[in-house]
């Protein structure tokens, strides 16, 4: 039996329907209609993938809950614990570092790199592609060599270049306060590849007319650059500390991979939230304090992230 012929009346009488209701509607109606079939799927996918699991960590964080078991109603007693919780407000703190330290020195090394980059002629692309290599390095990879980099002499590349200078050797990953760098290091070399390449877009997006008349004009180079580059990379500059502050607010590949069996260095010295998240959800199983960690994450990343938009868009 043909396609055709397997259609029933009802079929038909729906099918002229709604075409005399499409034959009714102007270009920009039909226009919107089909932008919204086109945007259902991901919409749906979007809300499945994101809004419910977030809901759900809401509803989560006021129960206790071992994974397997029950959940059971516990009000704000996860919250109550966190004000308690010494270990949380220390890994608070270190999150909040990785991010003030993270931040500004990998913008302001991506940023030069990318300006004298720009200016490169001969074998520009391949040496853009150097640098965008960490990028795509998997992070497993990527602690396990920093961590030998940072072991002692004659093992550690760095203390082999202390001890060869005449220098002391330094303990990195078992100091408490040189564990912390120690672990951004890598984190900023990481995501150095990825802010150079959009750095380098938008300076390629400014027309080259403003150097022009700039030059004309008897304008330095520092003057240009302030007066021009800065000012016309503001959107770039935007997205790049939005994004950044995201990333190492949310670091964890690096911490785990590169302390001893990933609990976050000497005394708790590098362990971020997201990992203390994660050691209370899966070793100690207890889902609903760590979906109340999560939440204050959550929170967290929301309030930094509009403030950043705030205050950089004003400016």
């Amino acid at each position: 039996m043909s396609l055709q012929s397997s259609r029933t009346p009802f079929d038909a009488a729906a099918n002229r329907a709604v075409s005399a209701e499409l034959k009714g509607l102007t270009v920009g109606q039909k226009k919107a209609i089909w932008a919204w079939v086109f945007l259902a799927l991901p919409i749906v996918f979007y809300v499945v993938i994101r809004f419910y699991p977030t809901v759900s960590a809401f509803a989560i964080s006021f129960t206790d809950w071992n994974i397997l078991g029950e959940k059971s109603f516990v009000g704000i007693e996860n919250y109550s614990r966190l004000v308690q919780d010494r270990v949380f407000w220390k890994v608070l703190i270190n999150t909040l570092l990785y991010g003030v330290i993270g931040l500004p020195v990998s913008l302001v090394l991506s940023f030069v790199i990318a300006y004298y980059l720009d200016q490169v002629r001969f074998m520009h692309g391949f040496i853009r592609a150097l640098y965008f290599v960490p990028f795509l390095t998997t992070a497993a990879a990527m602690g396990w060599v920093w961590r030998w980099f940072y072991q002692p002499s004659p093992v550690g590349v760095f203390n082999l270049i202390l001890v060869d200078f005449g220098f002391s050797q330094q303990p990195f990953l078992r100091s408490t306060t040189q564990a912390l760098p120690a672990v951004l290091a890598p984190a900023v070399w990481a995501g150095l590849g990825f802010q150079v390449v959009i750095f380098l877009a938008g300076l390629r997006a400014i027309p080259s007319t403003y150097y022009e008349a700039a030059k004309i004009d008897g304008a330095g180079a520092w003057r240009i650059l302030r007066e021009i580059t800065l000012p016309l990379l503001k959107p770039t500059t935007v997205f790049l500390v939005v994004i950044s502050t995201i990333g190492f607010l949310r670091i964890f590949d690096q911490v785990f991979n590169i302390t001893n069996q990933g609990d976050g260095g000497p005394l708790n010295a590098t362990k971020p939230i997201v990992l203390y998240i994660f050691e209370t959800a899966f070793d100690s199983s207890d889902m609903g304090y760590a979906t109340a960690q999560t939440v204050i994450l959550f929170l967290l990343l929301l309030v930094i992230t509009l403030l950043q938009l705030w205050y950089l868009r004003k400016k």
